[in-house]
């Protein structure tokens, strides 16, 4: 067995659309998933301008089996980009070779090479196993955080009543 850590390309689309379909279900919203191919082409290989989402793919003996979905986050107290990991995901017949800590390692030794301040990632507070496995790599939850969002509907009637204030 080879286990092997590299950039995704436009090649591995279906296979990183695949395994977040896997998260989704691990994550119990196996119904969520709204993005298609031609979504992550779009911001990962767009025909004009740079990519704003990069990845990682973890494969053994050539079959994609690990993802890491990332972009720059910024932190105005550093005054540099930092990682956010969007998703990091390794099928379950595959966990235990070390396909998840070296997703996290390429993405460390990325912030090395080029000066970025932070590694970042949210976990779901259930998904022990996960947290476990941070931890053992020295990763430190920010419990004086809590994490917002605006989406769907609740998005949609904010902006609207935005407009409407401003006139």
């Amino acid at each position: 067995m080879s286990l092997t850590i590299r950039e995704a390309g436009e090649d591995d689309l279906s296979d990183i659309l695949r395994l977040v379909h896997d998260l989704a279900v691990y994550e119990k919203e196996p119904d969520a998933v709204e993005a298609t191919e031609a979504d992550f082409a779009a911001v990962m290989f767009p025909t004009d301008g740079h990519p704003n989402t990069y990845g990682l793919v973890a494969e053994v003996d050539g079959e994609v089996i690990g993802i890491a979905i990332w972009f720059h986050s910024f932190s105005t107290w550093t005054g540099r980009n930092g990682i956010w990991l969007e998703d990091l995901y390794v099928s379950p017949e595959h966990r235990g070779i070390g396909a998840g800590k070296a997703l996290l390692g390429r993405l460390a030794q990325i912030c090395q090479e080029r000066g970025l301040a932070r590694l970042e990632w949210c976990v779901l507070k259930w998904n022990t196993p996960s947290i476990g496995f941070y931890e053992s790599l020295g990763a430190k939850a920010q419990d004086e955080w809590e994490t917002y969002r605006l989406d769907g509907v609740a998005l949609t009637a904010f902006a609207e009543a935005d407009l409407m204030r401003r006139g």
